[in-house]
């Protein structure tokens, strides 16, 4: 039963230390802040997130739709992610979908842009995140 017990919390600690932790606007390094109000101007955040490798994330609302974003421990904006339509995935990222997960229903899709410009595209199917590049070629 010690075990158990001991197994479980180990877990427990496990899955609390890999995942981000949401943190208060107060706790977010004033450069990121900073950087968030440059970047989104007037917008509010929702709430704040500390990733495991000491990024932040942001997640709000702007004009509507669901959005995050992510910025270094010294402010540089890393990616903003938005969630799009279904149907605004590439051609190619559907084709691949049904392929590969023919009748499977894709729950969410995003648009993500990285701190240089570069796109890449998100689909969750099956409690699965899958990337595709910007022309949609599976990336993982």
């Amino acid at each position: 039963m010690k075990t158990i017990i001991i197994t479980a919390a180990a877990l427990v600690f496990s899955i609390n230390t890999a995942c981000a932790q949401k943190v208060k606007a107060a706790e977010v390094p004033k450069a990121v802040i900073d950087s968030f109000n440059k970047n989104f101007s007037g917008t509010k955040v929702e709430t704040w997130e500390k990733e495991k490798d000491g990024a932040y994330e942001a997640e709000f609302d702007l004009n509507k739709v669901e959005t995050s974003a992510t910025f270094s421990a010294d402010g540089k904006l890393l990616e903003t992610e938005t969630e799009i339509a279904v149907s605004a995935l590439p051609k190619a990222v559907t084709d691949y979908l049904a392929k590969n997960y023919a009748g499977k229903k894709i729950k969410e899709a995003a648009k993500i842009v990285d701190g240089n410009g570069k796109i890449k595209y998100e689909a969750e199917v099956d409690k699965k995140d899958l990337l595709f590049d910007e022309q949609g070629n599976f990336i993982k």
